[in-house]
């Protein structure tokens, strides 16, 4: 059966939940029919003409870039513009685009734990963890009869989810009793008269979103008149997504050498990699962020993180970050950095989508060309 582009952006949409993606940004399908056939990926960092270029020599059906094509509206996609240009070499040769930016940046398999495992971290963990939303605990009191298909009602509408399971609950069961009063119309039992009754105490979760269906559900499917349950909401503990990562080194190493090994990591560029802070203080811990990473700066120190590598720093936020006490800074171009999430997707996309080819671009798409070494200060 032919593997079609919704299949592929559902597989990318499971890894990199664009409802995770920035409000600024701009993710997912940029050109390219849902039921067209794919055979071929290129995996690729910006959606440039060479990358394009290289698409169409190859033979892709799809290219998967990490940064958007747009980031803002337009009205026009007239070839008399570079990005223009490339939305019609890339329908001219039915070649689709997809963007994971920001939805890629936190979660697994994404561009921070890719740059650690490139750096070759181990332990690694969120340096600034995402939290997880609240969560409903329901605790609901069925006699033994009616319990399954109150339980069945209840997942119907969405509740018994826990990450990738689905129809979760528990049950014990016990006897509850009650005495109906007048005016009261019981399924089960006499008015005036204490009933005993055989029940099962059915508990599960869902999202609070969902409160008011699953209270529908559940009141219509079960037999009771008053239906005895109770709604807790449970603050739940980070996940393993977040901004960044931290994690330490097999051994550790003098800033000096570290700062080596990280160029011997990334792929090779035109740029430079910047240092800030005394070349043979031991580095252990390592907090890194892929991509523009300065927001992070006050947090890989309170970490207690030996170093920080991130790109796109500016003059007076390591100033300041320096001044404060802390820890060295190791600035990469942005796009070596975020080059290191494109084995990891590929390779996850061919793993989950058994039948297509994944090749990832070599091509350097880094902005700067070229640098010249400043006179050493004396």
């Amino acid at each position: 059966m032919p593997i079609r582009l919704c299949d592929v952006v559902s597989a990318l949409d499971e890894m990199y939940d664009p409802a995770r993606a920035a409000d600024w940004d701009a993710v997912g399908t940029v050109a390219g029919d849902p039921e067209q056939e794919v055979t071929r990926i290129l995996f690729a960092v910006d959606p440039v003409q060479a990358v394009v270029d290289e698409a169409i020599e190859w033979g892709a059906d799809l290219v998967v870039t990490h940064h958007p094509l747009w980031l803002t509206g337009v009205t026009s996609m007239a070839a008399t513009t570079p990005k223009g240009r490339v939305v019609h070499a890339l329908t001219r040769h039915g070649i689709a685009l997809h963007t994971c930016h920001t939805n890629a940046d936190s979660p697994a398999f994404g561009v921070s734990e890719s740059m650690a495992l490139a750096l070759g971290l181990t332990d690694l963990r969120p340096l600034d963890p995402d939290p997880l939303p609240p969560i409903d605990a329901w605790i609901v009191y069925v006699p033994l009869d009616h319990a399954d298909q109150v339980v069945a009602a209840m997942h119907a509408v969405g509740a018994g989810g826990i990450g990738d399971y689905e129809q979760v609950y528990f049950r014990s069961e016990g006897v509850g009793s009650f005495r109906p009063l007048d005016g009261a119309h019981p399924a089960i039992g006499t008015v005036g008269e204490v009933e005993h009754v055989q029940e099962r105490r059915v508990e599960l979760v869902a999202p609070p979103h969902l409160r008011s269906r699953v209270r529908e559900a559940m009141v219509a499917a079960h037999p009771y008149e008053e239906v005895a349950h109770q709604v807790l909401e449970l603050q739940t503990g980070p996940d393993n997504r977040g901004s960044g990562r931290i994690g330490v080194l097999p051994e550790p190493a003098t800033l000096r050498e570290f700062s080596r090994s990280v160029a011997a990591a990334l792929p090779a560029h035109h740029s430079a990699n910047r240092i800030a802070g005394e070349l043979e203080r031991e580095i252990r811990t390592v907090a890194l962020c892929g991509g523009s990473g300065d927001f992070l700066l006050s947090t890989a120190t309170a970490a207690g993180a030996d170093v920080y590598v991130t790109s796109d720093l500016r003059h007076h936020p390591v100033s300041e970050h320096l001044e404060a006490g802390g820890c060295p800074v190791i600035d990469v171009p942005h796009w070596s950095a975020e080059w290191t999430w494109l084995p990891v997707a590929a390779a996850e996309i061919a793993a989950r989508v058994p039948g297509v080819q994944t090749r990832v671009s070599k091509i350097v798409t880094d902005p700067w060309t070229s640098h010249q070494a400043g006179t050493v200060a004396q």
